[in-house]
């Protein structure tokens, strides 16, 4: 039994011919025929009766009516809600997101709820995972996307995104350019790092510290892009996650002694949030861990 059935059905009844019928619905007189001869057949029972000039109902089709009747009335009551909820879902999401930026599953998620909920207003901060933490904690952001290390602060909630090691990343042809290396074997390089207070750096810093080696940084920048264009023209070896290195004609070698992986992640406070946040926080976890 389709809906679309029970919806010829009832329109025969309300205007008395199938004529009329399909005229109302803009579908074919044979195609409503031959849906409702389905329904009948179904049914195991004849509901309209054809044989005079106009169409009646057969005692069947008189105790089939008002319940069709129903479900077509809930079913319009069902489109009805779920439009309304649509409709009413509005604000303003404040989401913070790691300097520089330019994941496209990230900005493709954003995109696309402007098409969706144009109700829905987002606001974009950018800034280093540090701060971003204490921004969510301090109610002033929804929830934001950070880099970092370890765990993050009490009181947050965090869905990894990615989970990978650092690696050091130079052109092809460096005298480093071995299948793998240690921190320990770049004591002699210009290290190229992301900026404090960020995933990467903090990643980079902790796995010296469990090794014994004082992290050291000669050029630091907020941007992934600014540091691998360093190292394209010689200026280091930058210190990075494998994925950041995407696009650049670079070596990405792991380092197998750094032990604090970098995380990306999606952070709120804990407890319940806002309906408009909350949908965009799924959106956009379902497209970050589809990547």
């Amino acid at each position: 039994m389709e809906m679309h059935q029970l919806r010829y059905f009832a329109a025969i009844v309300d205007e008395g011919t199938f004529t009329a019928a399909a005229h109302r619905l803009h579908v074919s007189q044979s195609g409503i025929s031959t849906q409702v001869a389905k329904l009948e057949l179904e049914l195991r029972q004849q509901l309209l009766d054809r044989s005079g000039r106009q169409i009646r109902l057969t005692p069947a089709g008189e105790a089939v009516l008002p319940l069709a009747k129903n479900v077509l009335a809930t079913l319009e009551a069902i489109k009805h809600t779920a439009a309304e909820f649509t409709d009413a879902l509005r604000g303003r999401v404040r989401l913070g997101m790691i300097m520089g930026c330019s994941i496209p599953a990230f900005l493709d998620t954003i995109a696309d709820l402007g098409h969706t909920h144009p109700g829905i207003e987002v606001s974009l901060h950018e800034g280093y995972s540090d701060d971003l933490q204490a921004q969510v904690l301090a109610s002033s952001l929804d929830l934001a996307l950070i880099g970092y290390a370890g765990s993050v602060a009490p009181g947050l909630e965090a869905s990894i995104v990615i989970d990978e090691p650092i690696i050091a990343a130079f052109p092809a042809g460096h005298p480093l350019d071995r299948p793998d290396l240690r921190l320990r074997d770049l004591r002699d390089e210009r290290i190229l790092c992301l900026c404090p207070g960020t995933g990467i750096r903090a990643a980079y810093e902790d796995s010296c510290y469990k090794i014994g080696l004082r992290p050291r940084v000669d050029i630091d920048a907020s941007s992934p892009a600014t540091l691998l264009r360093l190292a394209e023209r010689g200026a280091g070896v930058a210190i990075l996650s494998a994925s950041s290195t995407q696009g650049f004609s670079l070596q990405a070698i792991p380092l197998t002694d750094a032990a604090t992986h970098a995380r990306l992640g999606l952070i709120t406070r804990q407890g319940q949030h806002p309906p408009a946040a909350q949908l965009l926080r799924t959106r956009l976890l379902a497209a970050l861990q589809a990547r």
